[in-house]
């Protein structure tokens, strides 16, 4: 019987290694929906918080929330589980759930024999990890949906990606035959399985105190990273391209503290690129979450909150930069694009738009050139037509045009022989019409609930864009989600929700939520030098170091010690999407370790920079915060205090330069250790110090630009 199951196995693994490949190049693909008026089955998840869970609750498929009853349920039956993983706007995901999920003799097989659990990735991070982690191991990769098999505990003894109605079928009677005939292997395979996992990416063993970061080190890096890059197109080579807006934040500020003029090269090719190609909404603003290809023409069209609030602060510190006014157009139109379409009335933002609308992917955002004709006059249509590259046959599929651009917009002028300021108005006037025509189309879908670490990021977002041009509104858009989150998701002592739906959060946050939203709130106090935010970040710091992080080692984990019924607890060290949430933890405590001067809170951020500090040049682009962070220690941060009335307004034109190693604090009260003895009744005075060491005091914003070069 062993050899049998063995084999068995065996052809299951064969098949999940197709499908694996498979469903991972449709990573990210998004929904084509489904008919959410159909009520005549409704199981649990009715009463999901998340809308991706929602969308499963007239499965026939009896399923379940991770939690205690599914589990306890799982053993008492003796049941394997199916843990399957999605997130909203993840195509492959929904065209499982229409294939099989719906289908009356599939959910037979999986009610029968099965305890079955929905995970939405984007709440539960953590159970993706564990799973995903499993595949990886298992197959060398993986992708959403993400479907695995484990013991009633949670330990998985099986992972594959998206299968075929008919495939799945198999999957499902192979597996529930070998779990009954020879469990023994099962449970043998699981906990082999588990071993790997609980060991992937953990580091809790005690640092090595010799290793010591230096410019020299620091210096290096871009070069180790060179065959990364794309110098033509820009990005990260080979598509699917995705914006990674980490590693071009590391360059920017790598050009700063060494001059190296091929850093800033490829950061411009790539913001270039990426503003004129359709990965950017060209008529609506905002970017999708990736390329299918390498010049960023052919998107995934989604919109993540998380690339938009990351992307915003990039373009912002671009602009500081380079004063391209085409960086600061692209900041205008994102963020007009978060206000008409992802923020809630309370100030939160909402998580993310579906790239499907009746059935087909992108039909809300492409063209043909005979619907742009019809709605634009003669030249202004024989221009705009030419300017987004859209043609009778179509640059894209059946016959569709999605916009994006080859010329610069001088070029472009040259070749009609047209002023530039009738161009602009000409385009401007164009853009407002189409976008018009565009907004009464059968909308994509809103994935309307809010979490803490994506919000973060976009109040960030907010507040570069603020700095880099000056506009209050953009200052008041953060405020309003700072107090909205501020009252929302932080609990007693510190600890947070990760999510708020229908007037309530209802899970617990992960490490990610905790140092992005205290970064957000330490730029915050930068903007606004108003304590409280600061005050805020060192609350939710103080908790998660006391419940996130591994005393020996120095690192800390993705969940909390209070976390129950996971089988692993796993360690976020590399960047992704989104930057690890360690660099940005150890970012936090080295910043504010210089705010309270105070030194456990900057030994803890060299500790955890020491374990990774190898990895670094060696990994390439995927540490590349731990890199800024790297740049942030070597050089050692200015510390501006500037105190007294005209203090927000003088901060205000010094941080519209891009001063990516300077520290800001003061006001009119001495309420932090470095303000102590600053402050002149009727003066505003600017100190520019080092190492708590400060230069000659001055009151013009001139001079202090003069000290920091």
């Amino acid at each position: 019987m062993r050899k049998k199951t063995q084999n068995t196995f065996i052809k299951i693994a064969n098949c999940v290694l197709i499908f694996c490949v498979f469903g991972f190049l449709f990573t990210g693909c998004t929904s084509k929906g489904k008919n959410e008026d159909n009520k005549e089955h409704l199981n649990r998840l009715n009463l999901a918080s998340s809308p991706y869970l929602k969308e499963h609750a007239d499965n026939p498929v009896d399923w379940y929330e991770w939690g205690e009853e599914a589990l306890e349920k799982a053993k008492k039956e003796n049941k394997p589980l199916i843990v399957s993983v999605g997130y909203a706007s993840c195509h492959w995901c929904h065209v499982m759930e229409r294939e099989s999920f719906m289908d009356t003799a599939v959910a037979r097989l999986m009610n029968e024999n099965f305890v079955s659990i929905k995970v939405d990735r984007e709440e539960r991070p953590d159970i993706d990890q564990i799973y995903m982690s499993a595949a990886q191991l298992i197959a060398g990769g993986g992708g959403w949906p993400l479907n695995a098999f484990a013991l009633p505990d949670g330990k998985p003894f099986y992972v594959a990606t998206y299968f075929p109605k008919e495939h799945w079928i198999k999957v499902l009677e192979q597996i529930s035959g070998a779990y009954k005939n020879d469990q023994k292997e099962i449970v043998l395979r699981a906990e082999g399985l588990t071993r790997g996992i609980q060991q992937a990416d953990l580091i809790t063993t005690p640092v090595d105190q010799r290793v010591h970061e230096t410019k020299k080190m620091y210096g290096e890096i871009s070069t180790h990273w060179k065959s990364f890059f794309d110098y033509e197109s820009g990005g990260l080579v080979d598509p699917p391209k995705f914006p990674m807006p980490a590693v071009w934040e590391f360059l920017l500020q790598e050009h700063y503290l060494t001059v190296n003029k091929k850093s800033l090269e490829i950061v411009t090719t790539t913001l270039d690129k990426m503003a004129k190609g359709g990965i950017y909404d060209q008529v609506g603003g905002g970017f999708a979450r990736y390329s299918t290809d390498a010049l960023w023409k052919v998107p995934h069209f989604e919109k993540m909150l998380y690339d938009n609030g990351q992307m915003i602060s990039l373009y912002a510190h671009a602009y500081q930069v380079t004063h391209d006014p085409e960086y600061a157009e692209v900041i205008r139109e994102s963020l007009e694009f978060i206000k008409r379409e992802m923020t809630s009335p309370e100030g939160g933002f909402y998580s993310s738009l579906n790239a499907d609308s009746e059935g087909e992917e992108g039909k809300f955002y492409v063209w043909k050139k005979t619907e742009l004709e019809s709605i634009l006059d003669g030249k202004q249509a024989k221009w705009f037509i030419d300017y987004y590259n859209v043609t009778d046959s179509g640059n894209w599929e059946n016959g569709k045009n999605i916009l994006y651009r080859k010329m610069n917009d001088d070029d472009f002028i040259r070749k009609h022989s047209v002023g530039a300021t009738e161009w602009n108005d000409i385009l401007s006037e164009a853009k407002k019409i189409v976008l018009q025509q565009r907004s009464a189309r059968i909308r994509p879908s809103l994935d309307d609930k809010i979490l803490t670490s994506w919000n973060a990021l976009m109040m960030n977002g907010y507040i570069d864009a603020y700095l880099a041009t000056g506009r209050k509104e953009y200052l008041e858009s953060a405020l309003k989600n700072a107090d909205f989150l501020d009252k929302k998701v932080i609990r007693d002592e510190g600890r947070l929700w990760r999510n708020y739906k229908n007037g309530r959060g209802s899970i617990e946050a992960f490490l990610d939520d905790y140092a992005i939203l205290a970064k957000a709130y330490i730029h915050l106090y930068e903007a606004t030098f108003d304590i409280h935010w600061l005050e805020k970040a060192r609350l939710i710091a103080d908790y998660a170091v006391n419940h996130f992080r591994d005393k020996q080692g120095g690192l800390f984990y993705y969940t909390s010690d209070e976390s129950q019924n996971l089988v692993a607890r796993k360690m976020e060290l590399t960047d992704h999407v989104i930057p690890s949430s360690n660099a940005i933890m150890a970012d936090v405590l080295f910043r504010l370790g210089e705010y309270y001067d105070e030194n456990p809170y900057r030994e803890m951020s060299q500790t955890m920079m020491h374990q990774v500090s190898q990895e670094i040049s060696k990994d390439g682009p995927y540490y590349a915060h731990w890199a800024s962070l790297m740049g942030l220690m070597t050089h050692q941060p200015y510390e501006i205090a500037v105190m007294g009335p005209d203090a927000i307004e003088k901060t205000r034109m010094l941080q519209r330069n891009y001063l990516p190693t300077a520290i800001f604090m003061g006001g009119e009260k001495e309420n932090l250790p470095l303000l102590e003895n600053k402050y002149v009744k009727g003066e505003t005075i600017i100190y520019v110090c080092r190492n708590r060491t400060c230069k000659l005091p001055v009151s013009d914003v001139n001079k202090a630009l003069g000290q920091l070069r």
